[in-house]
């Protein structure tokens, strides 16, 4: 059960709909530590730790996001693993 990183970044309608408070939620369900913040561009970063199926569940889940959100497009890539005690958002 190794720890992977991966960061993701979610363009579209992703700012004022919830969506990193939404992502942290998930996150915490999946066990997944990190941290989800805004971009000056208008898109959303995220960084995720954790065991690779609950990665896997949270990427997908990021492809959707909240209700309110229009996710248009998601890049992800693989990081060094780093220790976060929670996921956060900023």
């Amino acid at each position: 059960m190794a720890n992977q990183c991966r960061r993701a970044l979610i363009e579209g309608r992703v700012q004022g709909v919830w969506y990193r408070g939404s992502t942290q939620q998930e996150a915490r369900k999946l066990g997944v530590t990190g941290w989800a913040k805004n971009l000056p561009d208008g898109r959303v970063e995220v960084l995720m730790c954790g065991e690779g199926s609950a990665l896997d569940k949270l990427e997908a889940w990021l492809h959707k996001g909240p209700p309110m959100a229009r996710v248009i497009g998601v890049s992800v890539s693989s990081e060094p693993e780093q220790e976060f005690s929670e996921f956060s958002t900023g």
